[in-house]
């Protein structure tokens, strides 16, 4: 399976009108990819409070960053997720995903979303390796 990147990802493509532009930084050694984001009010849930939705896409892109840090191309296979706090909207947050183990063509991947040394949602991801 091919996988195309047209810059119109909901997280991070730059030509995508109502995403959230995140903009990432890698470690390939470590398997490592971290962003900081700002989450507007237009994608709440409750009132103030960040949609769940968000913060799982969120995980998930990190998750696949921190997979393509090292030169991988995957896409999701399972996702176990975690919510902790509620996020307020109009809040920075960090994200960080990172690479725990490598089993062929499956790759664990840890994710944290983090606010003021808070965790607020984190995840364990399965991704699939699509080529390579």
């Amino acid at each position: 399976m091919q996988v195309i990147d047209d810059n119109h990802c909901f997280i991070c493509g730059s030509n995508n009108p109502i995403g959230l532009h995140a903009v990432f930084t890698a470690d390939p050694e470590k398997g490592r990819a971290e962003t900081r984001v700002s989450i507007p009010e237009h994608f709440q849930g409750w009132q103030g409070i960040v949609h769940g939705g968000i913060l799982s896409a969120l995980l998930d892109e990190i998750c696949a960053q921190a997979c393509m840090a090292r030169g991988l191309q995957v896409v999701t296979s399972e996702m176990r997720l975690r919510y902790r706090k509620p996020v307020p909207t109009g809040s920075v947050v960090t994200v960080i995903g990172e690479i725990v183990g490598d089993r062929r063509r499956l790759i664990d991947v840890r994710g944290v979303i983090e606010m003021d040394g808070q965790t607020m949602a984190e995840a364990e991801v399965i991704m699939f390796k699509t080529a390579g």
